[in-house]
């Protein structure tokens, strides 16, 4: 038996969230605790705790190069700031949203001014919305990935300008 879930298994888990008429989901196994919960418009929110250390899969070797490259590849930037600004990266992939509905104000636009703990966006991953946070005070000056966009693990989603001592 294997430690982690299938596909299968996800997409049980995804077709009990639809059945499920309550507004509260508990799921607790040896590895993991994870509480759903309906917010004020019927979409699920997520709260999740670790129980145990995840098994990390053995590392593979990588395959022998056939041949050298021509030329040494370029070092790869940090991309973590830009001119200074500071990126809000997606933690999981999935939809990004701006606004918190169809046909809301977006949570931010350039310009507007967040605290590391204001909610930017959200992202909806396996039917689930998870809250995008700014994650520091300053300005938004660069949103990067459009309303209703999927983006990929990783990605940064806007810049922020912080504030001086930030």
């Amino acid at each position: 038996m294997t430690e982690g879930l299938s596909r299968e298994d996800v997409q049980e888990i995804i077709g009990l969230l639809d059945d499920v008429r309550g507004t509260e989901l508990r799921v607790r196994t040896r590895h993991f605790e994870l509480w759903l919960r309906r917010n004020g418009t019927g979409d699920w929110v997520q709260s999740s705790t670790a129980l145990a250390p995840p098994r990390l899969a053995e590392p593979v070797a990588p395959a022998p190069a056939v041949a050298p490259p021509a030329a040494p590849a370029a070092p790869v930037a940090d991309d973590s700031t830009v001119d200074g600004l500071v990126p809000v990266r997606a933690a999981l992939m999935g939809t990004f949203y701006r606004a918190p509905k169809p046909g809301a104000d977006p949570f931010v636009e350039v310009g507007s001014r967040v605290t590391d703990q204001s909610v930017v966006g959200i992202l909806e991953t396996m039917k689930l919305m998870n809250s995008v946070y700014a994650g520091t005070t300053g300005r938004i000056a660069e949103i990067c990935v459009a309303n209703a966009e999927y983006a990929a693990q990783g990605t940064v989603l806007m810049r922020i300008e912080p504030e001086p001592g930030e």
